[in-house]
């Protein structure tokens, strides 16, 4: 076939360095999630859904046909980064965690996970992004060591 074709969904979820909340400002954290939206498209991952709160991020974008899921998780977190530390005195110290999850989703749980993104500021009264994060570990049947999750 000389034409390379993919539809892979991916789900990715990444906090600030030791879950602190940086973004707690409600102009800065928009403007983050549109920078990091903008990054994906940029990187031929079109992205259908940013959000998140004070402490971490979700991003739901279709994977390119020529980028890694750890080189865009790098490339987003590097732009980024750079990118909030000059939007105020506050952010000069900012990082994201070195880790990240990242989940293969169904085309039939785009929509879901969309409204789910979208509703981060409301679901984040009951559930912690710790809890949240080990739900969707669990959820995708991932094992992981809590020594090494969290930094």
């Amino acid at each position: 076939m000389p034409q390379s074709l993919a539809q892979i969904y991916v789900h990715i979820v990444f906090s600030t360095q030791d879950r602190h909340p940086f973004l707690h400002d409600a102009t800065i954290l928009g403007e983050a999630h549109r920078v990091l939206g903008g990054h994906c498209n940029k990187l031929e991952c079109p992205v259908l859904r940013v959000g998140g709160v004070a402490d971490h991020v979700h991003v739901l974008c279709r994977l390119g046909r020529t980028i890694s899921v750890a080189d865009l998780i790098k490339e987003l977190k590097r732009e980024s980064s750079q990118w909030l530390k000059t939007k105020s005195p506050d952010l000069a110290d900012f990082y994201w965690q070195r880790g990240y999850g990242a989940f293969s989703i169904s085309p039939s749980h785009v929509e879901d996970l969309r409204t789910y993104i979208e509703n981060q500021e409301e679901h984040h009264r009951m559930e912690t992004f710790q809890e949240e994060f080990r739900r969707l570990l669990k959820k995708y049947g991932i094992e992981w060591d809590e020594r090494y999750v969290w930094d």
